[in-house]
């Protein structure tokens, strides 16, 4: 019986360290959990500068008048719109300062162009049974009489290049998108070309001996640099720290271009014809811009 008490006793205690074990608590282990990456606060502030293309509607809103330089007398006027589209493209640079969700600057921009376009003009000659035209004078010989000939301008108008100094303001809708409206002075030179081409019908009255019929040509050229204003909106977003991409509306107006050409045309005074234009120089222009700011978020 002892001996049976003995070795049930050394069992007991070799199993004891397997329950002893199994009945002690495992301790836990605390680990920090990593930090959650959070995209910074864009900001705006700053100097950049960047690139753009896009598509220009532009517009000449042109008058040409036939005056006859003996009185001065306005003897015809034609009126029309021609169009001075085509793709445009350029740099801008800026800078702009943000407080809170409000973000203001400048901008200033220089456009490539070379647009251009042409207007048509014409004095009509006699109609049927009349000597004398609007602009010039027939010829009256013995018997009948030589109607007086039209006398045709062409004028072509060219947007060399252009540019505006504005001012932006904006709002931040997110910390990476912005809307803004923009408003400033604008530049540009207009190149204009013509020609004018006619016959004079001449001779002595009431003789057909020296009676001509001359045809008479002349062209001229001008280039002026206008100042206007302009005006737009836009939306940029930011898709880097320092770069973003922007759309952006643009509407300018160069005010008005003018000039005159006397020409070799005989005018119903016996003088010269001149020719006079007017034209006011628009435009809607609708660009994509990427810009890079010189500093962090």
């Amino acid at each position: 019986m002892t001996r049976t008490l003995l070795v049930a006793s050394a069992i007991a205690m070799l199993l004891a360290p397997g329950a002893f074990a199994a009945d002690l608590a495992v301790p836990r282990i605390y680990t920090k959990a990593p930090p959650v990456a959070v995209d910074p606060i864009y900001n705006w502030s700053g100097f950049y500068a960047g690139l753009n293309v896009g598509y220009g509607w532009g517009r000449s809103a042109t008058t040409t008048d036939f005056i006859d330089s003996g009185g001065g007398a306005l003897l015809s006027s034609s009126a029309g719109t021609f169009n001075l589209d085509g793709v445009t493209g350029g740099g801008q640079v800026g800078y702009n300062w943000q407080r809170d969700m409000f973000v203001a600057g400048f901008e200033a921009d220089f456009q490539g162009s070379g647009r251009k376009g042409r207007f048509d003009a014409l004095c009509a000659g006699a109609p049927d049974g009349v000597q004398d035209g609007i602009c010039t004078p027939g010829h009256r010989g013995d018997n009948d009489f030589d109607p007086a000939l039209p006398v045709t301008f062409n004028l072509t108008q060219k947007l060399d290049w252009f540019g505006t100094v504005r001012g932006r303001l904006g709002v931040a809708v997110t910390p990476r998108v912005l809307l803004y409206g923009t408003g400033g002075l604008a530049y540009g030179r207009v190149s204009t070309s013509g020609s004018v081409s006619a016959i004079n019908v001449t001779g002595s009255p009431g003789s057909s001996d020296n009676l001509a019929f001359t045809p008479v040509a002349a062209n001229f050229s001008s280039s002026t640099t206008r100042v206007g204003w302009s005006a737009g909106a836009g939306i940029e977003g930011a898709f880097a720290d320092n770069w973003s991409a922007r759309l952006e509306y643009l509407y300018v107006d160069l005010g008005t271009v003018s000039g005159s050409l006397t020409t070799p045309v005989i005018a119903l005074s016996g003088a010269p014809l001149v020719i006079g234009y007017r034209s006011h120089i628009t435009e809607n222009i609708l660009r994509f811009g990427v810009n890079y700011r010189f500093s962090g978020t």
